[in-house]
């Protein structure tokens, strides 16, 4: 591996390392059956908080109506800001977070009404002030796509946990900077990307939201980061508000999951059940979830198709089942 970011897996690192996996394991199934109004509410959260970092001052409510298709009043930027974020996230489960054409792809999409030279690297020197105090200034534009090579190599090959990779990959990527603008929502979004390859969960969970109300935190943590020439404060902060964001929404996922009851049902009646509550899920997911191998399932829907009783609407990858007995 040639490029290594500097950062140190401290003890405090490895404790909320497990405690976020102990988490994820306690929601894996349930957070999966979370219904479809739940993941819609957790991505405006999502949106909202990110953009409102940059300081788009539209609320949940406005964002709200506009992913419904209504009118809202505001600003060009703001609206183009919030239609483009839409957009990415929208798309996110279909990137590879170790594709550079990927990553420009989703700029593409995120800042595709705000700039010119959306879904390509800046070619122009940037820096980030506050009033007059310059906090950062990021390396030459002909560095850039060197840079971003070298951390994407270093992504693919990392042996890292993806809790810790996924920072790592967040700091570096704003110490970059290799966009003119879009940078701040870019490192956010590819984190959760990166989460997202290790849990499917962290699609779902209001993870940006979080970071905006600690808004302050996360400057600080970047600010020393930079300081130490070490991604570590950072790490820690970003697992810290991970841990954070699962506490916080542990209790929302269990409040509007209805329990499904497959006691005793055959298994083409009990994956019709699990599929009425969430047409979303995988093969595997029902395999896990029912306590059968994958075989099996796959018997089962086959039964189920030929009868007319489960169709398939879409690809595989980004399909859903729909239930033909409702």
């Amino acid at each position: 591996m040639s490029y290594k970011p500097p950062f140190t897996i401290t003890t405090d690192i490895l404790n909320l390392v497990a405690n976020i996996s102990e988490q994820v394991g306690r929601l894996n199934t349930s957070a999966l059956n979370a219904s479809p109004q739940l993941r819609k509410q957790n991505r405006i959260k999502t949106i909202t908080g990110t953009l409102a970092i940059e300081g788009n001052t539209l609320t949940e409510e406005q964002i709200t109506a506009i992913v419904d298709g209504k009118p809202v009043m505001g600003s060009a930027r703001e609206l183009a800001e919030v239609k483009g974020a839409i957009a990415a996230y929208d798309a996110l489960p279909n990137f590879t977070p170790t594709q550079v054409n990927d990553l420009l792809a989703a700029h593409g999409l995120m800042m595709s009404e705000v700039l010119a030279n959306a879904g390509t690297f800046r070619n122009k020197a940037v820096g980030i002030h506050k009033g007059n105090v310059v906090h950062h200034v990021a390396p030459p534009a002909h560095k850039v796509s060197g840079l971003m090579a070298d951390l994407i190599q270093w992504l693919t090959q990392a042996k890292d946990h993806p809790l810790i990779a996924s920072s790592v990959f967040h700091y570096e990527f704003e110490f970059i900077h290799p966009f003119s603008d879009g940078n701040g929502r870019m490192g956010r979004l590819w984190q959760t990307l990166i989460l997202s390859q290790w849990h499917p969960l962290f699609l779902s969970l209001p993870l940006e939201s979080v970071i905006k109300d600690n808004q302050q935190q996360y400057y600080q943590a970047l600010e020393e980061a930079d300081q130490q020439a070490d991604s570590t404060p950072f790490v820690h902060f970003m697992l810290s508000v991970i841990a954070q964001t699962l506490t916080q929404n542990a209790p929302v996922i269990a409040s509007v999951i209805a329990p499904v009851n497959i006691a005793g049902q055959k298994t083409p009646d009990a994956i019709l059940l699990l599929i009425q509550h969430n047409p979303k899920l995988t093969r595997q997911q029902m395999a896990d979830m029912l306590g059968k191998d994958i075989r099996t399932i796959g018997r089962a829907i086959s039964q189920l198709q030929q009868s007319g009783r489960l169709k398939r609407i879409g690809s595989d990858k980004t399909g859903y089942w729909e239930n033909q007995e409702r």
